[in-house]
């Protein structure tokens, strides 16, 4: 009988890389998120109790469980701590920055915890501070005799997979005996081509210009629908995020409010232009700061991958311009893009449905984590 694989996720979000660790077999038991909606989606998503969720500081969470001994043997803790202080120019330690309070946390759980495996993800500038991050995990998982091997790589959503361009700094380690390079070496066996942005929008509504402000209550076909019946095209793409489940309810494909100046510059600018475009410059609110503010429009293109989706969305989507219509691209879309399966629901106000799905992990990039680990158990 296999072993049950569980894990702990830790500044969980809405949930992204669990949801590609429960695809590859993986079953949470705790999970931990400061934002109360973030924490919404993620339960409303699955049939987990209560008692599962710790809404709140990591911080506080590691002063409640004095010890890990409520976790003795669990499988797996993942997590990817705010780290803001990892600049070259910033001579301070890492762990000694006040702004990487989290990353500390993190640390000092997985000493209580002692997982077989653990996994700290987060952004590529990581990378140039591997050796002070591996003094830090040094310091704290090898002080007793925990002995943890660990490694940490750069990792590409587009090499698995997702239409879009995410750089993650991953480190995975285990108390196993077994050589992280290894398992590093499995995750890229598992690289496949990336599918284009056009392969994501393919087939959803098409979608009109909301024109009306502040009414966030509007439903219909020209804005939208937080849910709707819906007649899928199956794709390959489809099968890539769904597999071979039937669905029949499209959610949170809703257009966002935009005045008339950005519509005209969205419907001018052609796939690939930016602020920079001869096609605007008679409108480009920002000429005399073009070299600030040559990225504040962007219109994406649909035979490339998209540029990295993040929660700056939440304000505007000025820099995700859809590449066939004059408005940004919906929460839906943006989902799609991060490889959410269509069945996944946002909760919250539509700003914070964008915020949710720019800070996840890609669910197929997480997936591929996931599935070369479990060979191993």
């Amino acid at each position: 009988m296999r072993k049950r694989l569980d894990f702990i996720d830790l500044f969980a979000g809405c949930g992204g890389l669990s949801l590609g660790l429960e695809q590859a077999g993986f079953t949470p038991i705790l999970v931990n998120e400061i934002v109360p909606q973030f924490s919404e989606t993620y339960r409303r998503n699955r049939n987990l109790t209560n008692e599962s969720f710790y809404v709140g500081d990591i911080c506080q969470l590691n002063n409640e469980f004095a010890d890990g001994n409520r976790f003795d043997g669990i499988t797996l803790v993942c997590g990817g701590p705010p780290c803001q202080g990892f600049s070259m120019a910033n001579r301070q330690r890492i762990i000694d920055d006040p702004r990487n309070m989290l990353y500390k946390e993190y640390l000092k759980f997985l000493c209580k915890v002692r997982p077989q495996f653990f996994i700290m993800e987060n952004v590529r500038g990581m990378q140039s501070r591997w050796s002070e991050i591996e003094a830090d995990f040094n310091t704290y998982l090898n002080a007793t005799e925990h002995d943890y091997q660990f490694n940490g790589k750069l990792l590409l959503a587009e090499d698995f997979g997702v239409p879009q361009h995410r750089e993650r700094f991953i480190v995975i380690g285990n108390r196993l005996g077994i050589d992280p390079e290894e398992i590093f070496n499995k995750i890229f066996s598992l690289k496949r081509k990336p599918f284009v942005l056009g392969d994501a929008l393919f087939g959803l509504p098409s979608l009109g210009v909301k024109e009306t402000k502040g009414k966030n209550d509007i439903e219909d076909a020209n804005t939208g629908y937080t849910e709707c019946s819906f007649t899928y095209p199956i794709t390959d793409f489809y099968h890539f995020i769904n597999g071979d489940k039937e669905l029949d309810i499209l959610y949170n494909h809703k257009n966002r409010y935009n005045n008339p100046r950005d519509v005209e510059i969205y419907s001018r600018l052609p796939q690939g232009g930016n602020s920079l475009h001869p096609s605007i410059a008679d409108i480009m609110p920002y000429s005399r700061r073009n070299d600030i503010f040559k990225d504040k429009y962007f219109k994406l293109q649909d035979d490339k991958i998209c540029k990295t989706i993040t929660s700056h969305m939440r304000y505007d989507c000025n820099m995700y311009i859809h590449p066939w219509y004059s408005r940004g691209l919906s929460p839906r879309e943006a989902a799609r893009i991060q490889t959410f399966p269509d069945d996944f629901i946002f909760y919250g106000a539509q700003n914070m449905w964008y915020a949710q799905i720019g800070n996840a992990v890609p669910v197929k990039l997480a997936y591929a984590i996931g599935t070369a680990i479990a060979t191993y158990l």
